[in-house]
């Protein structure tokens, strides 16, 4: 039975990519076989004739995984949009059961897998006659969650928002990654402190993107779900 984790933030260029890269690491570096998935991505780079999923390549980079980064992504987007945008200005039907199919192989092949989210948590990966939202995706996996907020200003209110979404649609949210650290911030600081003294789970930092989640591979191991 494999097991796995759903990633994601409270809103866009907060770090699931980054932090994701960093999990799938450790896991591998500690010789966990752990694969890497995203059912829709937008703003992918056109290379040749290719478009290269940007945020797939660089955990493939980043975690030594091997294989074709595209197999690891359902729906690829050249427009920097929501991706339930991307599809309609594509004419293409984004369809849960291609995500399931997609997602099963991953699985199939590994240990261990972390789903990487887009965007925020209220992401509708479809818009037509039948709406996808990105809960959907991870109520099919039965996946749980890890959210990756900025360590900043504004941070309490958009964590503590995106976390009630998240146990509003009976999704367990079983750790809070604290992204772009820094000690010497008492801003970044006090939020610690604050989340500490409110929520009930795991809450981990990441200093300012150098690559020291401080988080090790059995911990990780233990946040995972069967899958």
């Amino acid at each position: 039975m494999s097991k796995g984790i759903f990633i994601t933030a409270t809103g866009t260029d907060v770090g699931k990519t980054y932090i994701s890269s960093l999990i799938i690491s450790k896991l591998r570096k500690a010789g966990i076989n752990c694969g890497y998935y995203k059912a829709a991505l937008s703003g992918a780079e056109e290379i040749n004739g290719k478009l290269i999923p940007g945020d797939a390549s660089y955990v493939y980079e980043k975690a030594n995984i091997p294989g074709d980064p595209n197999k690891s992504v359902s729906y690829i987007f050249e427009e920097a949009v929501s991706p339930h945008l991307a599809a309609r200005l594509n004419r293409e039907e984004v369809r849960l059961n291609k995500i399931k199919v997609d997602f099963n192989r991953i699985k199939s092949e590994c240990d261990y897998v972390v789903v990487e989210g887009s965007g925020g948590i209220i992401c509708p990966l479809y818009k037509g006659k039948k709406t996808i939202m990105l809960t959907d995706v991870i109520k099919e996996f039965n996946l749980s969650t890890i959210v990756v907020a900025d360590s900043g200003l504004g941070s309490i209110n958009a964590t503590l928002l995106t976390m009630e979404y998240i146990k509003s649609q009976n999704i367990k949210v079983n750790a809070l990654v604290l992204n772009r650290y820094n000690d010497d911030d008492i801003i970044h600081r006090d939020n610690k402190k604050y989340f500490k003294d409110t929520i009930s789970i795991p809450i981990y930092i990441c200093k300012d993107n150098h690559g020291n989640l401080n988080i090790d591979s059995e911990k990780i191991m233990d946040l995972c779900t069967e899958i």
